[in-house]
């Protein structure tokens, strides 16, 4: 073997090997960023998951349009988790949380598993459920603070990730104001996931966001009020008589 010949297989075989080097570490790389995403949301391969939607003003078994946004954006993300995932209206499930991941969608009015995951999980939040218009319909209080709706030109959302115990799967719900702050919810959920995961790791998290000028932007224009875990998760406080505080209406 001349040394052209040599110089041309010892190429050959070391294009290989780098080739198969590249594979196996763009393979463990994607590899280790997927369990990382299952660990996260609770979905290793073949896990099934529920998916709790509200229902339509009107009664009947039809979801507001941009809920059905929202699901389809965590569609998305339990696919890429090798999951399956089961699609139920919030009056039909009965059972609680941690045996399977699930994903509540929709405010307290027109999901009554939502309400309840408030009232048992996040007691410090407190809706305006009121049906009477007015500047206080459908305003949420957290702890000391008070956040107003303006549909179409401040909207706000509540993410948040509740973990069950070890062993146990978790709980995201994206509660808001209006459907499209709902779909603003999970669309932060599917692009922030990595960081709130370095973040939090796999506790509980609860945040506030706003949706800015829906009417004009969607649910894209997006900003993180604040953290308020802790507020949310500390009972609000009550009157001598045991009821809440004037302006923290029951769900």
């Amino acid at each position: 073997m001349n040394d052209d010949l040599r110089n041309i297989v010892l190429g050959v075989i070391a294009t290989g090997v780098a080739a198969a080097i590249g594979w196996c570490t763009r393979t463990y790389l994607w590899r280790r960023t997927l369990r990382r995403k299952q660990r996260f949301f609770g979905l290793p391969d073949h896990a099934e998951c529920l998916l709790v939607v509200n229902r339509k003003a009107g009664g009947d078994w039809s979801v507001a349009r941009r809920d059905v946004f929202a699901l389809l954006e965590l569609s998305a993300l339990i696919k890429e988790c090798g999951a399956q995932m089961q699609v139920v209206a919030h009056d039909a499930v009965q059972q609680g949380f941690g045996e399977r991941t699930e994903f509540c969608i929709g405010g307290p009015v027109s999901n009554q598993r939502m309400a309840a995951h408030l009232r048992t999980l996040l007691p410090g939040v407190r809706v305006n459920t009121d049906d009477a218009p007015g500047p206080e319909r459908g305003a949420y209080t957290i702890g000391n603070e008070r956040y107003l709706l303006t549909s179409g030109a401040v909207e706000h959302v509540l993410l948040a990730r509740v973990a069950a115990g070890e062993d146990r799967r978790p709980l995201f719900l994206a509660c808001g104001q209006h459907s499209n702050a709902n779909h603003a919810a999970a669309r932060y959920l599917a692009r922030h996931h990595t960081a709130l995961a370095r973040k939090h790791g796999s506790g509980t998290f609860c945040l506030l966001l706003k949706v800015v000028n829906s009417e004009a932007y969607g649910p894209d224009v997006v900003e993180l009020v604040a953290d308020v875990t802790r507020a949310a998760t500390t009972p609000a406080p009550t009157s001598a008589s045991g009821t809440p505080q004037p302006g923290d209406a029951a769900e």
